[in-house]
């Protein structure tokens, strides 16, 4: 009996892209333990689509922060293309019910594995590259990481960059961090160090190295100044 064809049909509504060849979708999402029809998995495509995602980014950010600079850029860059990232849209795209495992992974849940996820997410990327060439591919990048690239999850700086870019943003001098105690045995000190911003109250932190406690006197006088949110970046 001749083995059913796959409905794509919501696949496709949520990916918004029609493909010319089918076949580049279905290895898209064939895992290289599923049974081999003379097809190949979705390895060489996620090798492709990983740099298409990246370019598709880097090119998306450029224009969507004209004023950012390069170091914000790259932040930026690294938490939309990391593993985790790619998983979400994966799941957002619904792909689990769609892959193609062996028995045994199918069995054990692999369809929800977060790295099985975010390559095939890479992969479908690289699948509509070659489909429908680069442009195709961006707007599939832009739909799907949308709601990445209005509101990252992380903090884009280190609580010691953000403060410096704060101070040099007010046409301030660099803060100045003092070591202010230090305490317990040489194999476990702790210390605590001050922070100090020309016009702003002093402000301290705490930590088992002086770098430590330095991220966390400036995180402190981030959230302390308004710059920073508990909401968003926590206190130490």
């Amino acid at each position: 009996m001749a083995r059913r064809k796959p409905n794509y049909d919501e696949l496709l509504k949520k990916l918004g892209y029609q493909f010319r060849k089918p076949e580049l979708l279905d290895e898209a999402l064939t895992h290289v333990s599923a049974p081999k029809a003379g097809g190949q998995s979705y390895q060489r495509l996620e090798f492709l689509g990983d740099r298409v995602l990246g370019l598709a980014i880097a090119e998306t950010l450029y224009k969507s922060f004209p004023n950012a600079p390069e170091g914000e850029l790259s932040r930026r860059l690294a938490e939309l293309v990391r593993r985790e990232s790619c998983a979400e849209i994966a799941i957002a795209w619904d792909i689990g019910p769609y892959l193609k495992l062996g028995a045994g992974e199918a069995h054990s849940g692999e369809r929800r594995n977060p790295t099985i996820l975010a390559d095939v997410c890479e992969a479908i990327i690289g699948a509509v590259f070659l489909d429908g060439g680069y442009e195709e591919a961006k707007g599939l990048v832009e739909r799907g990481f949308k709601s990445l690239l209005d509101a990252p999850r992380r903090p884009l700086r280190d609580p010691k960059s953000a403060l410096q870019e704060w101070a040099q943003g007010r046409g301030l001098p660099p803060p100045i961090y003092t070591v202010a105690e230090q305490t317990g045995p040489d194999h476990a000190p702790k210390f605590r160090v001050m922070v100090k911003v020309t016009g702003a109250e002093t402000e301290f932190g705490q930590g088992t190295s002086k770098r430590i406690a330095e991220q966390a006197a400036a995180r402190r006088l981030l959230l302390r100044e308004g710059v920073w949110t508990e909401e968003e970046h926590g206190t130490t």
